[in-house]
């Protein structure tokens, strides 16, 4: 029952639209239907830089919400925790709202994991950040930092000794991989776009 209830929870927390609601209440627009279509920050931002950092900020406290509401009901079951990152990243990704349309799950994913491997995720913030200075493309800093995420966790033992939570940082890293999957196409083929702030 409490697997269950666990990840019926964070599944609905993590599928609230927030780049969907925030835009098409400020703005009058879909999302889905300007930029990538992504319901995620980063599409959010081309539109709007302050509903971006708005969506990003919400993304990741749904996520952090999920794993704060398991601990709080099932202290000391980290199995669970690890669970609710995973199936919070799962909702965002496929929310029942926008028939299972969603975005990618990265900022979803760090609110999960921050409170599960913070030592691991600033590590994995750094990459990120550099990354995109460096190259100025989003979809290369997400996609490398998610890689090298669960890895980082293990080394720095950060993951509660438990491993069942890299597990699930784990099968995490590799949906929100496989979600940029055009992404990787187009950086492979040298046309994936740089990132740019727009005013508005």
């Amino acid at each position: 029952m409490s697997i269950f209830l666990t990840a019926a929870l964070s599944y609905l927390l993590g599928s609230i639209p927030f780049g969907f609601i925030l835009v098409r209440s400020f703005r009058g627009q879909d999302i889905r239907l300007t930029g990538s279509g992504n319901i995620g920050a980063t599409n959010v931002a081309r539109s709007s830089p302050a509903l971006g950092v708005l969506t990003l900020v919400l993304d990741a406290l749904k996520g952090c919400a999920a794993v704060a509401l398991t601990r709080a009901f099932f202290p000391g079951r980290n199995v669970l925790a690890g669970l609710a990152a995973l199936f919070a990243i799962v909702g965002h990704m496929f929310p029942i709202w926008l028939k299972f349309r969603g975005g990618k799950g990265v900022a979803t994913a760090l609110g999960s994991f921050a409170l599960l491997a913070p030592k691991a995720l600033l590590v994995t913030l750094g990459i990120f950040i550099a990354v995109v200075l460096v190259f100025r493309r989003v979809s290369l800093g997400s996609i490398l930092a998610v890689a090298l995420f669960p890895l980082l966790a293990c080394l720095l033992h950060d993951y509660g000794e438990t491993p069942q939570v890299l597990v699930s940082m784990g099968v995490a890293s590799v949906l929100i991989i496989a979600r940029h999957h055009q992404n990787i196409r187009r950086l492979l083929a040298r046309t994936e776009p740089r990132f740019q702030w727009r005013r508005g």
